[in-house]
């Protein structure tokens, strides 16, 4: 593995506590192998001793971004589903959409979302998707970083359980340990509770945590203490899954009681508040979540409740949405924002003493931001135009475990022209929709 030095940037450091955003000019990043070994003054290191040199020629460099909830193979079906209600959204589009998926599309879907990923600054994903032994095989390739757990519903009985044990088994530790796996009980609502408790006792005898979604409308939180006296966040207790770290998706129907629930397990809360608003689901308390200190991280869901990965538009959104549900401007400042975009994101996904910080010891998931760009003019303040003003297109060079992914906006591990005709050649196929066939129903 080549030693990289990174020259003359300008570094974006966060403290530990996420209380203060701080800047060093003309400052060097060594990398040795995947992690960061030091961060000093320009001038001090001879680039003779590197196997390669980059000069960021005063561009800023901070920790790559951290998707803490996705589906990203499902951008093949980008623009499918507009304008619906939630259950429509599942019944009459998702669900029969998805019914048309093969290995195959998986892997170039995975493909194409890591590339927009990438070219927008995401180092790692926590992705919860199907056939994911493909989803592993376009990571692997891609060069990212992520968090892979093959969902499942309770339909499918308990032998998917041990079909996704084996692909956690397989994976885990893979491409040189930037693919770690978990388990992926889809929600509540489609697992029941002896599903639940059986992938809970599986992800138990492997030493891994469940990736799920809960509680995701306040609707579904209502329907559940309807029928079981509980809301789901207390079925997910009840059931065991509490006992394993966990990555909870969404949460716009928690109840303060749920609140206090969490923050006393090793619980994480992935946030996408675009997929929040395109659904008018409500939104996530947030601030309330991080009073109690439950971790929040950002997230994107699906293309098809999103139609972008983009990680700078959830940062955004998640700010200004905390504000206006908080009634005050004051809440949410931009130094919290970028804390939860970095460190407490890189805390969501189990990996808070190795992501989200340029500092020594860290891995080396770096990304080159370039802040010359007129929508940043005049730039009084680099840390306002990173959470209001970024676009993806200003990063500039993606590196992940220490080795570059992207130069100046050239994927170089990735062949989009190959990807983007693969997918193009299955879009008929896959844009059938039958409503009667379907791969599970909605009904919270």
């Amino acid at each position: 593995m080549t030693d990289l030095l990174l020259r003359n940037a300008m570094v974006l450091q966060i403290d530990a506590d996420g209380g203060h955003v701080h800047l060093l000019h003309e400052h060097d990043v060594i990398i040795r192998g995947n992690r960061i070994e030091s961060v000093q003054p320009t001038g001090q290191a001879d680039p003779s001793h590197f196997g390669e040199v980059i000069n960021v020629d005063g561009r800023l460099i901070m920790p790559g971004l951290i998707n803490t909830h996705s589906h990203v193979p499902m951008v093949i079906f980008r623009g499918l589903a507009e304008d619906v209600t939630i259950d429509k959204w599942f019944n009459d589009y998702m669900w029969p959409l998805e019914s048309n998926l093969q290995a195959e599309d998986v892997y170039w879907g995975m493909q194409l979302g890591l590339a927009e990923m990438i070219r927008a600054g995401v180092t790692s994903v926590a992705d919860h998707y199907f056939y994911m032994d493909e989803a592993a095989q376009a990571v692997e390739k891609a060069g990212t970083r992520a968090l892979l757990a093959w969902a499942i519903f309770g339909s499918q009985g308990t032998p998917m359980i041990e079909r996704t044990r084996e692909f956690v088994q397989r994976w885990q530790g893979a491409g040189g340990g930037r693919i770690r796996t978990w388990f992926a009980p889809h929600a509540p609502y489609t697992c029941d509770d002896g599903f639940l408790r059986a992938s809970v006792a599986t992800a138990k005898a492997l030493g891994v945590g469940i990736h799920i979604h809960v509680s995701e409308t306040m609707e579904q939180t209502q329907a559940s203490v309807a029928k079981r006296g509980m809301t789901p966040v207390q079925v997910l207790q009840e059931t065991g899954v509490f006992d394993v770290p966990t990555i909870l998706a969404h949460v716009c129907g928690a109840l303060p009681q749920d609140i206090t629930l969490m923050a006393k397990h090793q619980t994480g809360i992935a946030h996408a508040p675009k997929t929040y608003l395109k659904l008018a689901m409500g939104m996530a308390p947030v601030i309330a979540f991080r009073e109690a200190g439950i971790p929040v991280g950002l997230a994107t869901d699906g293309a098809v409740s999103n139609n972008t990965l983009d990680i700078w538009e959830s940062l955004r959104l998640m700010a200004m949405l905390q504000k206006d549900r908080a009634h005050t401007p004051e809440v949410m400042t931009i130094a919290e924002a970028l804390y939860v975009a970095t460190r407490e994101s890189a805390r969501v996904i189990g990996l808070p003493d190795d992501l989200g910080a340029v500092e020594p010891g860290y891995l080396a998931d770096l990304i080159v931001v370039d802040l010359s760009g007129i929508h940043h003019q005049p730039l009084h303040s680099v840390t306002a135009s990173l959470v209001y003003n970024m676009q993806p297109a200003d990063v500039q060079t993606v590196i992940v475990d220490g080795k570059v992914v992207m130069r100046d906006r050239e994927l170089l591990t990735l062949d989009e022209g190959e990807i983007v005709s693969q997918v193009r050649a299955s879009t008929t196929r896959l844009a059938q929709r039958v409503p009667d066939q379907r791969i599970q129903s909605y009904n919270p």
